[in-house]
């Protein structure tokens, strides 16, 4: 799976949906991701400037985790893609949860459906009980607290649907997100909005 990884970072997103990922006693099978190139290629990307110390992990090689905290509030985590020196990596954004549902929920107090429980990247890290210490993790690791596995069948590709990704100022219309269409766990898309200055 690594070896997949390894490649184009759309190809590599494309693959990870229908993955599992466990972590605190939850699995979730995936079912949205969004695609991130490297430096001076995608100005979307953490990476897009270089190297930093946050963004350390997205230079590879593939198959770490990349994660990061936004808003001051919330977790999200990447899956490392593509050659060791060169970054990319794909934020993971929605999953149905299929295993450790009890888990999930607990974590998730406000939400009523379970749909919903990992349904956008915060609310997945939370569901997972993912956080600042699954920064690097080795995801193919079996000793790893954060595990990342082939689901039990392929999602063909013409079940993946792409579209532009959410909230980010830039390289905003690039359809890099993609989803298992007609999946209810898929987040809903906002395209970013500038705030206008008065």
């Amino acid at each position: 799976m690594r070896s997949v990884l390894a490649g184009d970072v759309e190809d590599a997103a494309r693959s990870l949906l229908g993955c599992t990922l466990s972590a605190g006693g939850v699995t979730v099978r995936l079912t949205e991701v969004e695609a991130y190139a490297g430096t001076g290629e995608d100005p979307a990307s953490h990476a897009h400037r270089g190297r930093t110390t946050r963004n350390a992990i997205m230079f590879g090689p593939a198959g770490f985790s990349y994660v990061y905290f936004t808003y001051g509030m919330h977790w999200c985590m990447n899956v490392v893609t593509g050659t060791p020196g060169v970054a990319s990596a794909v934020l993971l954004r929605a999953g149905e949860v299929v295993s450790g549902v009890d888990a999930a929920r607990a974590r998730r107090l406000t939400v009523k459906r379970d749909v919903d429980l990992a349904r956008g990247p915060a609310r997945l890290c939370s569901a997972l009980g993912i956080d600042r210490s699954a920064y690097g993790l080795d995801l193919f690791d079996r000793a790893s607290p954060v595990r990342l596995a082939w689901g039990p069948s392929a999602v063909p590709a013409t079940a993946i649907a792409a579209g532009p990704r959410v909230g980010v100022t830039g390289a905003h219309d690039l359809e890099w997100r993609f989803w298992i269409a007609g999946d209810p766990t898929v987040s809903a898309y906002r395209r970013h909005v500038p705030k206008t200055r008065i």
